[in-house]
């Protein structure tokens, strides 16, 4: 089961699906995709009950926003801390073994920035829910075309990535842009994996996953 479907990563996940069936979860239609994919449209109170009932193996999460986009600190939580685990214990109570989620690189619930101590949290939360496997996906700035209003910030990050990431070395490549069709293409590879444990993608990782 794939929730966030509509977003960039979600969108290149089913792009990127292969002859997989997916079942796909989103607050409105994801639009034109393959006939073989089950969709659930409903409003993000109802995916509990969804999630339980339909996700028995595997649930990938691309669930996220921005602040700017949400509004407000507020409403940025409620979607990427609230609502990706509530989906994950939903998924847990469905039986789901297998749990892969899209973070972001720097996650860190000591951090002193807000967006960071948010993912970094959830992270920490989602380990303790007791998943067999659970991939955690680290990516720098992602891009790809985007539906919906546009997000200045990225736009402007994104036409300076070329030049962002040939300054970013060692250490520091992690931080590095990277298409949302990768991060799809590894997520699909991450789906056919079964050993246990906890395991955290960066973008170095990401890219060989996806190639």
């Amino acid at each position: 089961m794939l929730v966030g479907a509509t977003g960039l990563v979600g969108r290149a996940v089913i792009e990127h699906s292969g002859g997989r069936k997916l079942k796909l979860l989103a607050r409105r239609d994801p639009g034109d995709v393959a006939a073989h994919h089950a969709r659930h449209v409903a409003p993000p109170e109802d995916w509990a009950g969804i999630i339980a009932a339909e996700c028995s193996d595997t649930l990938i999460c691309c669930l996220g926003t921005t602040i700017r986009q949400a509004g407000s600190q507020a409403a940025f939580r409620a979607v990427d801390h609230d609502l990706v685990l509530a989906a994950a214990r939903a998924a847990r109570q469905g039986g789901a073994q297998h749990l892969i989620v899209v973070s972001s690189v720097g996650a860190s619930s000591g951090g002193g920035n807000f967006y960071l101590r948010t993912k970094g949290e959830v992270e920490a939360e989602l380990r303790s829910l007791g998943f067999a496997r659970l991939d955690i996906l680290r990516p720098g700035l992602l891009t790809g075309e985007r539906n919906g209003p546009p997000r200045l910030g990225e736009g402007l990050a994104m036409v300076a990535a070329p030049l962002t990431n040939a300054l970013l070395h060692g250490s520091l490549r992690r931080y590095r842009s990277i298409p949302a069709t990768k991060v799809a293409k590894a997520i699909m590879a991450l789906a056919d994996r079964t050993e246990p444990g906890v395991y955290i993608h960066e973008n170095d990782a990401i890219r060989a996953l996806a190639d």
